[in-house]
């Protein structure tokens, strides 16, 4: 029996992600739920690079770029990890951020998808975060969600070689299938 086998079902808490394994997979808790996500295919990872690579390039200094596995905890019951995250550097905690952010990706795959595109949506738009990009490798396709009050519109779905210009969380110019490399 493993261990995410031997905690009872729907009363993770935050303090149990310190005791899980550090066995490749990514480990998230939601009110109470473990989310547990296998190592990525090499498509999703070279588009995580990809763009925060391409981020990074245009951010400005008041700002960070990180990459997942790094813990986005907006309440005392949620810690995510988005693919890539934009955050006033000042918001960087030693272990994890926990004011809004300004932008979240994730990039979807097939244990993920469903995920990515309801529940990690919702957890996003009650948490604040400004921006939430959703990239699809497989359709080279991005969508782009930004807060209006407290929903999140869409603002584009762009695919292949057609370009995303964002204004948030900066100026930076997005075409999927140069991402997608």
């Amino acid at each position: 029996m493993g261990y995410v086998e031997t905690l009872e079902p729907g009363h993770f808490t935050l303090a149990d992600l310190e005791t899980l394994p550090d066995d490749g997979n990514r480990y998230e808790v939601v009110d109470g739920m473990l989310l547990v996500t296998p190592a990525p295919l090499t498509v999703h990872q070279t588009v995580v690079v990809e763009l925060a690579y391409l981020l990074r390039h245009r951010c400005p200094d008041d700002l960070k770029v990180l990459v997942a596995p790094t813990d986005y905890r907006p309440t005392p019951t949620r810690s995510v990890q988005p693919d890539v995250l934009v955050c006033y550097r000042r918001d960087v905690g030693h272990k994890t951020i926990e004011k809004p952010l300004l932008l979240a990706v994730e990039v979807l795959s097939q244990s993920t998808s469903l995920a990515d595109r309801v529940l990690k949506r919702r957890l996003y738009e009650q948490a604040g975060v400004a921006s939430y990009w959703i990239f699809d490798p497989a359709e080279e396709e991005l969508t782009v969600l930004e807060l209006d009050g407290d929903t999140y519109v869409e603002r584009a779905v762009v695919t292949g070689k057609e370009a995303f210009d964002a204004d948030l969380p900066f100026p930076v110019r997005v075409v999927p299938a140069d991402v997608v490399v």
